[in-house]
């Protein structure tokens, strides 16, 4: 079944950076899954992914514009740092998750005093060029709730 909009993907990536250093990988536990045409993972790996079939491995290079956009040189913020989640001490280069009014959001710390950071609210890929090493494990078809919500259930998934 080739994968096509409002179909649910179950797949294994890892995620190198320009100098070949691995980022993320999924390997070693559930599969990422998502639903087919809803934005529920970067465009330039959506559509790396489209026409492909459970079985299928393959490698693709996504640039920013099709990842996580150009970094923004004026995304520096700065907040409490009782607002900062992940740790008990932050140092520069550390991640932090901090809530907004778009829900939580990753950001680097750029600098720390006694009571605020200085935090880069760029996402931590944004402005690099990613290579994803995929393999396909599952492609089906999406139930209706899952259509409705717009994002896969189950194991990989929500809910």
């Amino acid at each position: 079944m080739p994968i096509e909009k409002n179909q649910v993907v179950l797949f294994h990536y890892s995620v190198s950076d320009e100098q070949g250093n691995t980022v993320e990988n999924s390997r070693g536990g559930e599969p990422n899954a998502y639903l087919h045409g809803h934005g529920g993972i970067i465009r330039g790996l959506e559509e790396a992914l489209e026409g492909r079939e459970a079985g299928d491995t393959f490698s693709v290079t996504v640039t920013p514009d099709k990842a996580y956009g150009a970094r923004k040189a004026d995304a520096v913020q700065r907040v409490p740092v009782k607002h900062l989640v992940g740790a008990k001490r932050w140092k520069r280069g550390m991640i932090a998750q901090v809530q907004t009014e778009q829900g939580p959001r990753h950001v680097v710390v750029a600098k720390v005093g006694l009571k605020f950071a200085d935090v880069d609210t760029n996402h931590p890929m944004a402005g690099k060029t990613l290579t994803f090493d995929v393999e396909i494990i599952e492609v089906r078809a999406a139930e209706p709730e899952e259509i409705a919500h717009g994002h896969a259930h189950g194991p990989g998934g929500h809910h």
